[in-house]
């Protein structure tokens, strides 16, 4: 069995790189994604039958390297130019939503954003009519602070 393996060697390295693919759906960092390269780049060398301690020679450096240059070529490409990625309650500032509960002066109402129904209050304290279009300004918890639009 363990002659199997060792000549086989090049399957475990493919299984290393979807297992890291894997665990990089759950964080997007790009970091693991290196690892998964370095194995990928692992496994074709093994076919060709080169020694397992040079292999694992190759995984370091080709991680390494994909961290140095892959990776941030990966983070500007799917990021952008933006510093601070907006997720969750915070990416809704700015968005145009609609009244779908009357604003009463001074109190609370509801609007609807992206198929959503959140709880808002008037950022000037003035009655805004169900139907009308309204900006998000602003979040103090999961109430939404809105104007006009």
């Amino acid at each position: 069995m363990i002659e199997y393996f060792a000549a086989n060697l090049w399957q475990m390295w493919i299984l290393v790189a979807v297992l890291c693919l894997i665990l990089e759906l759950t964080n997007g960092d790009f970091y693991i994604m290196c690892f998964a390269i370095g194995a990928a780049f692992t496994a074709i060398i093994s076919a060709i039958g080169i020694g397992f301690y040079v292999q694992l020679v190759i995984f370091v450096i080709c991680s390494v390297l994909c961290i140095f240059f892959v990776r941030p070529f990966a983070l500007k490409y799917i990021h952008g130019k933006h510093k601070e990625r907006l997720s969750n309650a915070d990416a809704l500032i700015g968005q145009i939503g609609r009244v779908s509960e009357t604003i009463v002066e001074g109190g609370f109402g509801r609007v609807a954003l992206d198929g959503d129904d959140w709880k808002a209050v008037s950022s000037a304290g003035s009655c805004l009519e169900k139907g009308e279009k309204v900006r998000i300004v602003g979040r103090e918890s999961i109430i939404l602070t809105v104007e006009k639009a």
